[in-house]
């Protein structure tokens, strides 16, 4: 099992990233489950055709006492599981604090051992890799760590802030960054500044996603670019990646 935290700065682009990394190793026929870790909850609506999927922690705060896993979750494009962790109402509690309770539930309702994945992506706000938000790695449920970043200052800075909080749990068995993600803003020298980054930390760029129209075209749709049109360049791109994953899960 394959199971990778993707994290980045705010409005970086780590969402698409991940639904569209998840709609191409369902593609690939892999079993796929991913978690939205954050309040806003939008990380699996391309996946799910453009519709919202109620978070855990609403659920929770209205009461339910979910007793099986298709209570909280939806399936999407490629039978793809989805799961929104979900916040608290906007201004009181902690956001990270939805982040443990869901995981805390899923343990509870036995996911890994329900669904069988080939792949779990966790999908994570990186501003602030604290608390919750630190869970992913921290407490050993994702192996890997990707950072998502474009070459844009405030973009770097918490890419660098992201490395720095994996870097404090190594040699505890806890997840690791294997690689960096330039997902492109056409910023001047964009591409030098990521991959002095990357060098910096001792990781390679994994994947370098454009700019792209079509992106936006079929998430307007609702849906993935990669479900859109698998052949186009940049559905190749998340499907190249997702090889690249799991040629080294394999080894």
């Amino acid at each position: 099992m394959i199971k990778i935290a993707i994290y980045g700065k705010g409005g970086i682009g780590k969402s698409t990233v991940t639904s569209h990394l998840a709609a191409a190793f369902a593609a690939m026929g892999k079993r796929v489950v991913q978690i939205g870790c954050d309040p806003k909850a939008d990380s699996t609506m391309n996946l799910l055709g453009g519709r919202p999927l109620t978070p855990v922690m609403d659920l929770l705060r209205d009461g339910a006492e979910p007793e099986r896993l298709d209570q909280i979750s939806a399936t999407g494009f490629g039978g793809v599981v989805c799961i929104e962790t979900g916040g608290p109402t906007p201004g009181l509690g902690c956001a990270g604090r939805g982040i443990i309770a869901t995981f805390q539930l899923l343990e509870e309702l036995d996911l890994f051992g329900v669904v069988k994945p080939d792949v779990v992506l966790y999908d994570v706000l990186g501003d602030v890799v604290c608390g919750g938000f630190a869970a992913p790695i921290r407490e050993g449920y994702a192996s890997q760590v990707l950072i998502v970043t474009s070459g844009e200052k405030m973009a770097l800075y918490a890419a660098n802030n992201i490395n720095t909080a994996v870097e404090q749990f190594a040699g505890r068995g806890y997840a690791r960054v294997r690689g960096v993600v330039l997902n492109r803003r056409n910023v001047p020298d964009e591409e030098a500044k990521v991959r002095a980054f990357a060098e910096r930390i001792g990781r390679p760029v994994v994947a370098d996603i454009p700019r792209s129209d079509e992106i936006n075209l079929y998430e307007e749709q609702g849906q993935t670019a990669v479900q859109g049109d698998p052949a186009l360049p940049v559905s190749r791109r998340f499907f190249a990646l997702a090889e690249l994953l799991l040629r080294e899960a394999d080894a």
